[in-house]
């Protein structure tokens, strides 16, 4: 990782959230808890859409974990899902295969970080 790639999770972003709930962590935890439930049906639509070569099809699911990853702070992983959105709007899916492999390990490595701050204890 270059110092110009996202992190897997920034907490900062949810500290702002959080904040921009008036601090109500278990409003954010039951979003977190939405996005991961979410999120695996979205990485499945990709990675389904780009085994079949559907540019159409891969649009949705990425522009969704697109825009909730950047919501719960998983800025890898929105940024990757921009670029998949970016290439089923355009048609050109060279390239799409990789792109969804690195998306499903960062998914992975989300869930992991996501599930460890949901545990930390809060004051």
């Amino acid at each position: 990782m270059t110092d110009d790639t996202p992190a897997t999770l920034d907490d900062a972003v949810l500290a702002a959230l959080r904040d921009s709930v008036g601090g109500d962590h278990a409003f954010v935890a039951d979003l977190v808890e939405t996005y991961l439930a979410d999120g695996s049906t979205q990485i499945a639509a990709i990675e389904r859409a780009v085994g079949l070569g559907d540019a159409a099809d891969l649009v949705r699911p990425a522009h969704t974990l697109k825009s909730a990853s950047f919501t719960v702070g998983a800025m890898r992983l929105g940024e990757l899902s921009r670029g998949l959105e970016q290439r089923g709007r355009s048609g050109e899916l060279d390239g799409a295969a990789v792109d969804a492999a690195e998306a499903r390990v960062e998914w992975d490595a989300v869930v992991v970080a996501l599930r460890g701050w949901l545990s930390e204890p809060r004051s």
